[in-house]
């Protein structure tokens, strides 16, 4: 069943209204016509099964027929940092990072980042990432749609990793294996670091582990940085569960 994102503002007693780009899907994309049915989630835990009722200018009524928890959202909270790639390399990671169940998106800036953009830009990239991560979380039926950063800095990324209850950096000169440091300790908010296309330089090793990074390693094998961020994520993800089987 198509799956849409709504406010909890835009429920009204046992209808739900939806609003937006969406109105354009529904008439001219999926075709739905009266008595069809739709899933509305609010991104605060609540699926809304409705069936569509009529629509007017830029907006579609839904009458509510139950109301469910939603699904699809993991235990474990995931912030996933990545030096900035280029944009269909970082378009991708949102992409699929939104479809293994990250929580959060951090892009910053490292010595050898190959984007550099100036803040006005940025903001108005972050727009189209915002919608990217609609679509995905529709898409793979999450229950809230996660978040993007603006673009910070080195400064920025260290002290989001002196935040953090653990933070693992990908490291190609070596490290502790990413399967130990996941099941060293019990954790429920995790962040993972995943450095530029160039690599990182041993001075930024040594200041995010002075921070409270754990240096880990993904294998012998050299992984593009976007394949880097799934992986970590997705070896993530199935060591606490949330994969189709048991907590490593």
């Amino acid at each position: 069943m198509q799956r849409y994102f709504i406010s909890p503002e835009q429920v009204e007693g046992e209808q739900f209204v939806i609003r937006g780009d969406d109105v354009h899907h529904i008439r001219r994309v999926m075709r739905f016509r009266p008595g069809d049915q739709l899933i509305a989630c609010d991104g605060e835990g609540t699926d809304y099964i409705g069936e569509l009722m009529e629509g007017t200018g830029n907006e579609v009524t839904c009458r509510i027929l139950r109301r469910e928890p939603s699904a699809g959202e993991p235990g474990l909270q995931v912030t996933l940092a990545q030096s900035l790639p280029k944009g269909d390399k970082w378009e991708l990671v949102l992409q699929k990072g939104t479809e293994l169940g990250a929580t959060s998106f951090l892009p910053f800036t490292s010595r050898r980042t190959v984007v550099k953009w100036d803040r006005v830009k940025a903001e108005k990239r972050r727009v189209r990432w915002k919608r990217i991560l609609k679509e995905a979380a529709e898409q793979s039926h999450r229950g809230r749609i996660p978040t993007v950063s603006p673009v910070t800095d080195w400064n920025g990324l260290l002290e989001a990793i002196a935040r953090a209850e653990l933070a693992l950096i990908a490291y190609e000169g070596g490290g502790e294996p990413l399967s130990a440091a996941l099941a060293r300790k019990s954790f429920s908010r995790l962040l993972l670091i995943v450095g530029p296309e160039g690599g990182w330089e041993e001075e930024e090793v040594r200041q995010a582990r002075e921070a409270g990074a754990v240096p880990v390693s993904l294998g012998s094998r050299i992984l593009r940085t976007e394949t880097a961020a799934v992986a970590m994520l997705a070896c993530a993800m199935f060591a606490n569960g949330e994969m189709g089987g048991e907590t490593l």
